[in-house]
């Protein structure tokens, strides 16, 4: 739900904002006074194109900033809200909303925050599609695209996404094995040839039997061979200096006559330990950890100097393994855990291309069997997508009736299209003015004001079997007037019982239904033209309503019949929520 709008210099609107209200909103205003810059600024949070004309004369650049909270979302739609933004590095703010501004300077260059965070616009677009539906004239267009035309009958059937899922995942593995196929049959050749290059590959790295880790092994080994007479040396005169030169067998002119330091240690110790005063015998306790210290030093220099090599040939040997290395290196990976982790995927891959008779026909015959799974699949989804547009058609029909519309009738007719990855399926919207009348398609069949009731009476279905989005209609009333007009503004309040819908309006009869009604107005001075947005009482709505019918608000006949309106609306409006 959108919260909240800012906007500064825009269009006509130096400044603006406004708290946004569940339910229905409106916004009125006389002509020029601002109103479709609030859409065109909702279009900008959107990720819309950003058009430096439309900033304000004399201004550096306009901004818009909204506030979406995501509490009345499905849990479905809250993740996706929730995964983009936080792909974003953006956080929700203390109300757990959602702030996102757009900024457009008047030399043209724009930016995009999310949370505080810039972004791509196309990262708004992306949010957008979980938040907020802006139906304009350019919006009914999009209604003729088959593509949408499609989704429209999706949404409509919430059981139909299942089984879209299925068939995507049968599309998807029998795509998958047909490339397979058509790789090992068309490009024998090729295949037979990287089999060759893999096999090579995989002999030469095999025959050297590399294992993970071993050339830093090996640099370490080396350097200690190159090394060992004075690692050897230095070893033996630290045993010699804790243990004495009978631990080294006194060989080699190493040590000397002074007494070890164990020796030393050890009578230390006895000395203070046999003391009468106890901080003595806790040094002597202390001297006895370090004891225990040269005991192991000890130990560990003994075994170190076992592990020394000694073979003379041994270095020479690890050499020549290192060069071994050092050629797979060359061709393969950087060091050795990544050529044998190559060779782990050139296996692999050398397993999956068999090119003989046997293995194509093996998979032939599983190409078969997944194309009759993908098959049966998208019957299945066919036959919903039928079931569901003749449901469709007639709901939106019986809407069409009630928005002056009388006679119409609406079909949704699926078709067989080739496969892909939404179905088998080709979904066309048509109309006729009377059931006696061939439908055709809304293109050629439709009106502007037609077209604005049609997508209106869609939306209304559609949004049965979801609720918390935010939708905007722009002038969807365009062409309306009368009973119509009513009933187009009972239909909005009906879809506003679980959404935020806000719309634009120049019909007191649709203004009348709103929970919230927003005034844009305009001041017009010697220099510039100014529009500010305010939220009306009751009795400000009515003199507004009055203004509306042909401008009646200094009128006492005017009032009473805007209060009337206004009252009825209302009192319609509890009933359809109580």
């Amino acid at each position: 739900m959108l919260a909240e709008i800012s906007i500064s210099n825009l269009g006509v609107i130096r400044h603006a904002s406004a708290e946004l209200s569940p339910g229905l909103t409106v916004l009125t205003g006389e002509t020029g006074a601002g109103k479709t810059m609030v859409v065109t600024g909702l279009r900008l949070l959107t990720g819309g194109r950003a058009d430096a004309s439309r900033v304000r004369s004399g201004a550096d650049g306009a901004v818009v900033e909204g506030a979406f909270g995501t509490q009345a979302l499905s849990e479905e739609a809250r993740n996706a809200v929730s995964g983009i933004a936080s792909g974003a590095g953006a956080d929700a703010d203390e109300n757990g909303e959602y702030v996102v501004s757009r900024s457009v300077k008047a030399t043209g260059r724009s930016s995009a925050h999310l949370g505080g965070r810039k972004v791509p616009a196309a990262t708004l677009g992306d949010l957008a599609g979980h938040l907020l539906t802006i139906h304009g004239q350019n919006d009914q267009l999009r209604l003729m695209a088959p593509e949408q035309q499609l989704a429209a009958l999706d949404r409509y059937d919430p059981a139909i996404r299942a089984r879209l899922d299925a068939y995507r995942d049968a599309y998807t593995a029998w795509r998958a094995a047909s490339k397979d196929l058509k790789d090992r049959t068309e490009k024998r050749l090729e295949l037979a040839q990287e089999v060759d290059r893999l096999q090579f590959a995989i002999e030469e790295i095999d025959a050297v039997a590399l294992q993970a880790g071993e050339d830093d092994e090996l640099v370490a080994t080396i350097n200690r061979l190159q090394d060992v007479d004075a690692l050897r040396e230095a070893a033996e005169i630290a045993l010699v200096a804790i243990d004495g030169a009978d631990a080294v067998g006194g060989v080699g002119g190493v040590g000397g006559e002074e007494e070890p330091a164990s020796d030393l240690v050890g009578r230390a110790q006895a000395a203070l330990e046999g003391a009468s005063d106890q901080e003595l015998r806790d040094l002597g306790a202390r001297l006895g950890d370090v004891a225990g210290v040269l005991s192991d030093v000890s130990a560990e220099l003994g075994s170190y100097m076992g592990s020394l090599p000694s073979d003379p040939e041994e270095l020479e040997r690890l050499l020549q393994r290192q060069q071994e290395i050092k050629a797979l290196t060359r061709k393969y990976a950087p060091d050795a855990a990544g050529i044998v982790a190559w060779r782990e995927k050139a296996g692999a891959r050398l397993a999956r291309i068999d090119t003989s008779e046997g293995a194509v026909e093996k998979l032939k015959a599983k190409v078969a069997e997944l194309e009759r799974g993908m098959k049966q699949r998208a019957g299945a989804l066919t036959k919903a997508r039928v079931k569901a547009a003749a449901e469709l058609g007639a709901a939106v029909t019986e809407e069409l009736h009630g928005l002056a519309m009388p006679k119409a009738q609406l079909t949704v007719e699926v078709a067989e299209a080739p496969y892909g990855r939404d179905g088998a399926d080709a979904v066309e919207i048509l109309l006729a003015p009377n059931a006696s009348l061939d439908p055709k398609p809304l293109a050629t069949s439709a009106s502007g004001g037609e077209l604005s009731r049609v997508m209106l009476a869609l939306e209304v279905i559609l949004s049965e079997s979801s609720s918390g989005a935010t939708l905007v209609f722009d002038e969807v009333d365009a062409g309306v007037g009368g009973r119509a007009a009513v009933e187009i503004g009972r239909r909005l309040a009906r879809l506003a019982r679980g959404n935020q819908v806000i719309v634009v309006t120049h019909l007191p009869q649709v203004a009348a239904y709103a929970d919230t009604h927003l005034h844009v107005s305009k001041d017009v001075g010697d220099e510039a033209v100014t529009s500010g947005v305010a939220v009306l009482d009751n009795e400000a709505r009515i003199e507004e309503l009055a203004r509306m019918m042909a401008g009646m608000d200094d009128s006492d006949t005017g009032r009473a019949h805007a209060a009337e309106l206004f009252a009825r609306a209302q009192s319609e409006i509890e009933q359809l929520r109580g």
